[in-house]
């Protein structure tokens, strides 16, 4: 089946829906999702995004821009998820325990509308272990576009044909993931990982995630950014330091998975590429 087979498929799940409140996150797949959901729908297409301290401001601040320039009726739920048990603990099963609470306050508030919930998930993401995905499908959440037989690859295409400018987003996940299993979340911790990211996408890095190790930063970006990244360690050093950070090193391995190893097996200093020079 070829990509627009597989969008009409799309189409035809959305309208056998009826209504969709579609969880928003102004990601690339959501976007699609929300997109063409709302050509189909129209008012029976409802965005809704968990603004909370896991997802940066910035993601937020497009997606209400996004649906505000598309007519889109969007509601902004704010969970607190240092008030869910065992969260700040941050075990293995900490997405899980997230996406639980915050996907069940989107079916409450889907089914209070008359519609379905609906979420960003793919065909891709099939083959990787995603706790989140068995939170929404445990709560009947839908996942059209992993319904559809959806790619990444595909939903990138279609959207750049849509003149949709999330096409080529890089990939996001919370903030939460910065930190090891097992190592305390505080708000703290993800405000200090949120400015340091920011600061780097600031001085062109697209892909950039830090790892929080302590007090200590570990970089990851693009393989092919590595080296340039390295001849700018005067800069980000000087930069990511006067937040707070200690010891600051750049992953030779680049860009990885979004969860990290738990607490005890994550590598100590220095992590790869010592940016400050010391030893």
């Amino acid at each position: 089946m070829k990509t627009h087979d597989r969008f009409d498929r799309l189409k035809d799940i959305i309208r056998d829906a009826g209504k969709l409140a579609v969880a928003y996150s102004a990601g690339v797949d959501s976007t699609f999702l929300l997109y063409t959901a709302h050509e189909v729908l129209g008012d029976g297409c409802l965005a809704v995004t968990a603004r909370s301290c896991l997802c940066p401001r910035r993601e937020m601040d497009e997606a209400e821009e996004f649906c505000r320039t598309r007519g889109i009726r969007h509601i902004v739920l704010t969970p607190d998820v240092f008030a869910v048990e065992g969260f700040a603990e941050n075990p293995r099963d900490r997405c899980y325990i997230c996406k639980k609470n915050i996907f069940g306050e989107i079916c409450r508030l889907a089914a209070s509308e008359g519609m379905r919930a609906a979420d960003g998930t793919n065909a891709d993401d099939m083959g990787d272990d995603r706790p989140g995905m068995r939170a929404a499908e445990e709560l009947g959440v839908l996942s059209p576009l992993r319904d559809a037989g959806l790619t990444k690859a595909d939903i990138r295409a279609l959207s750049k044909e849509a003149g949709l400018g999330t096409w080529d987003k890089p990939s996001y996940a919370c903030l939460a993931t910065r930190i090891p299993h097992g190592d305390i979340i505080t708000r703290d911790k993800l405000r200090l990982i949120e400015e340091a990211e920011y600061i780097l996408h600031d001085m062109g890095f697209r892909q950039v995630r830090v790892r929080l190790h302590g007090n200590d930063a570990r970089i990851e970006t693009e393989r092919e950014r590595i080296a340039e990244a390295a001849g700018m360690a005067g800069e980000i050093c000087s930069r990511l330091s006067g937040l707070g950070f200690g010891h600051i090193s750049l992953d030779l391995s680049g860009y990885g998975r979004a969860e990290p190893a738990p607490s005890g097996q994550c590598p100590r200093p220095p992590y790869g590429f010592d940016l400050s020079g010391r030893t």
